[in-house]
């Protein structure tokens, strides 16, 4: 199961950038970022513009934990 958040927050700080540096980047506050962190799924724009923000494309994860699930309900 993907926790996004837990996948933002593990980017932002390999990256070397803080919460802040990031609300800043979104036009939002700080409190907001760090609720991001906390949650398992996210809305695909708020994804799309972090995805760009940070230079990464968070949408692989989900598409890589599709491919492991059908190849699981392919072998069954």
């Amino acid at each position: 199961m993907v926790h996004i958040g837990e996948l933002i927050k593990s980017e932002l700080n390999q990256q070397g950038r803080s919460a802040s540096w990031l609300a800043k980047q979104l036009c939002c506050d700080r409190s907001n970022i760090y609720s991001i962190f906390k949650r398992q799924s996210i809305d695909t724009m708020m994804l799309m513009r972090i995805s760009r923000v940070l230079n990464h494309n968070f949408f692989d994860v989900y598409c890589n934990d599709y491919k492991k699930s059908s190849a699981t309900s392919d072998e069954n």
